[in-house]
């Protein structure tokens, strides 16, 4: 199986290209955000003020990077579990974000609405972060500096190695996977 090259920040056609189980390199900018970033940024929204970052068409990395060594852009940086994120996500995708980044299954109401505002969910594999990290060109703290590695970063990266685990077809990875090697 080949793998696609997409840049990011989104183009809606690359959305719609996208099917369950492709392997993707993504280039271009996207953000990290953990669970204490999404539950601030949450509160601002419900408190009437407004998101730090403008998540249309952008990818959110579910990741806490670790402090980078002397001479490297980032420590390590593997993705966090995405069920975490559930109960932010949706409203974040009814914004405009188009991609998220993790590892895990996702619940039903994300995945609705991903179908609903064509969106995706990619898998980093876990274990790989001192890999993945060498992928990110530059990294620079965007918000919540005081949340330490929970702060939501800029990255610029470059071949970043992802799978599409939910397309915006409603296709789910991890269901397929266990249908395809379920023994009856």
């Amino acid at each position: 199986m080949s793998t696609k090259q997409i840049s990011i920040p989104f183009v809606h056609n690359d959305l719609l290209a996208l099917r369950t189980g492709e392997r993707v390199e993504l280039s271009g900018i996207l953000y990290t955000a953990r669970d204490a970033a999404h539950k601030r940024m949450i509160e601002t929204l419900e408190e009437g003020g407004a998101l730090p970052i403008d998540v249309k068409d952008q990818t959110i990395y579910y990741v806490g990077p670790t402090p980078p060594k002397p001479g490297s852009v980032i420590g390590s940086a593997g993705p966090t579990t995405s069920g975490r994120m559930d109960k932010y996500a949706p409203i974040l995708i009814e914004l405009g974000l188009k991609g998220m980044i993790g590892k895990g299954k996702r619940n039903q109401e994300v995945k609705d609405s991903m179908i609903k505002h064509q969106a995706v969910y990619f898998a980093a594999v876990g274990g790989a972060a001192a890999l993945i990290a060498k992928t990110i060109k530059s990294s620079q703290v965007v918000a919540y500096e005081d949340l330490g590695t929970e702060a939501i970063y800029r990255l610029e990266v470059e071949k970043f190695p992802v799978i599409v685990i939910n397309d915006v077809y409603g296709g789910d990875l991890y269901q397929e996977g266990q249908a395809n090697f379920r023994v009856e």
